[in-house]
């Protein structure tokens, strides 16, 4: 990438553009051509390329993150960039449109175009990576963009506030802080595209504040993702995946393993297996280990903490259960559930580092399930055979699929992401995230020297004719 000469931008306390300024730069074609979003894209580069100790730092205050997890959100964001600089000219293009043969000689295209002034509204729990990632195809779209990052990550917003005004002109991009105030007047204000990453009951204020103005949403929301594990699944793989999956993040992550779904003969090989993987990732003691994080603030941890006593006082540990309320840490904890339809463990999604295991008959009990449930974003397959396979995907419906891995998919930009139903409404990543961002209009173009006249009034005899031309 090429050095970038930083403009000299206005005082970031000075007052932030107005909501129609930016739109406005949008509406005169100032943010079309691809010279403008490159440079967009090299800015946000650069921010994350002379940012990044800062980033890690405040990932690190806000929710324990080991170092390598931070990074993590940094190389999501990266990839991003990468891909869609190398694609950005091709996604931009007009695609041609054949035409049928009354509407001929004529030219049909459809032409993606900027929305105008979106509003990306991040979540707490992967507060960098969730805000900057749909940043870029926000800009390589064309738009201008207000970010609102999570207040229950308030070092990171802090951050990323003063980050984006270092590099940014706020015309383009700009970052407004505060709580769930704050996020209500912004949804208040029209703007052309919204974009929530979250929980299913604010997406649906989020929703309903953009149907005043008619504004199209994405939701990326979450659900209880459900990992199936057949008796033919390796059990050292596979315990070692789920445990990965249920500490990352310390189980705060929308794509993690919610529950598992495991036939009889594979429960007691998982268990075991499962107590050596989280010594072998997270020590003999976990909540020491410096590889765990924490839960994002007391609330949270209250939550979690109450589910987990529940689980206590009714015998249901299997592995683990052990906590600190100070550094608001909880280990890895696999628990029995005997009666899932009433478990409060099996009523909302966990968002923790607490994993239920209930017992099913075969894969057909356990996608009986799934199909009661509400949509998950992810689901997954441990074991199985092709034929086992194919009917998970051709009787079940989730946002995405996952066979013999658990969370590696949502880090492919090549796979959209989202959501169904309850999970999510739209996706993105890679091309797809540019086209959330983007209008596809339609361009017809004719000439003037052949004309069909059945077209034109007066119509009398001429239905035959249209019937057999037109169907």
């Amino acid at each position: 990438m090429a050095a970038i000469a930083m403009a000299p931008f206005p005082n970031p306390e000075a007052p932030a553009p107005a909501i129609e300024t930016m739109r406005a730069l949008v509406q005169r074609g100032e943010s079309r051509s691809l010279a403008w979003r490159l440079g967009q894209l090299d800015r946000l580069q650069h921010l994350l390329q002379v940012e990044e100790n800062g980033a890690a730092s405040a990932l690190a205050a806000d929710l324990g993150k080991p170092e390598l997890e931070a990074h993590f959100e940094l190389v999501a964001v990266r990839q991003e960039l990468a891909m869609t600089r190398r694609h950005l000219r091709r996604w931009m293009r007009p695609r041609s449109v054949g035409l049928p043969a009354w509407a001929l000689p004529g030219r049909a295209a459809i032409h993606p175009e900027p929305l105008g002034c979106v509003l990306i509204l991040g979540p707490w729990n992967y507060p960098l990576q969730l805000c900057l990632h749909p940043l870029v195809s926000a800009l390589a779209a064309g738009n201008t963009a207000v970010l609102k990052p999570s207040e229950h990550a308030p070092h990171t917003a802090s951050w990323m506030a003063a980050a984006v005004a270092r590099h940014f002109d706020p015309h383009h991009v700009q970052v407004m802080l505060g709580d769930a105030d704050a996020a209500t007047t912004l949804l208040e204000q029209r703007f052309d595209h919204i974009f929530f990453t979250g929980g299913g009951r604010v997406g649906r204020l989020v929703m309903a504040a953009a149907a005043r103005h008619l504004t199209p949403v994405t939701l990326e929301l979450g659900g209880k993702s459900p990992a199936i594990v057949l008796g033919g699944a390796d059990p050292q793989t596979t315990a070692r995946r789920l445990v990965w999956g249920k500490g990352l993040n310390a189980g705060q992550t929308c794509v993690a393993p919610d529950h598992l779904l495991v036939v009889a003969d594979a429960v007691a090989p998982l268990i075991a297996a499962f107590a050596e993987e989280r010594e072998r990732l997270y020590g003999k003691d976990p909540l020491n280990s410096g590889d765990l994080g924490q839960i994002v603030n007391e609330r949270q941890f209250e939550r979690l903490e109450g589910l987990l006593m529940g689980a206590r006082q009714k015998g249901q540990i299997l592995l683990g259960g052990g906590s600190d309320r100070h550094r608001r840490r909880i280990e890895p904890t696999l628990i029995a559930v005997d009666q899932p339809d009433d478990d409060p463990l099996m009523q909302e999604e966990i968002f923790g580092p607490l994993l239920p295991l209930i017992v099913v008959n075969d894969l057909e009990d356990a996608l009986a399930r799934v199909r009661r449930a509400p949509h998950p974003l992810a689901l997954y397959l441990f074991g199985g055979d092709s034929k086992e396979r194919q009917q998970l995907l051709a009787t079940s419906s989730s946002g995405s699929v996952g066979f013999n891995d658990v969370v590696m998919q949502a880090g492919l930009v090549h796979l959209p992401f989202g959501g169904v139903g309850e999970s999510g409404l739209g996706s993105y990543h890679g091309e797809t995230g540019f086209r959330t961002f983007s209008h596809q209009r339609s361009v017809l173009s004719r000439s003037f020297w052949f004309d069909l006249p059945f077209r034109y009034p007066p119509y009398a005899g001429k239905l035959p004719l249209v019937r057999r031309l037109l169907g």
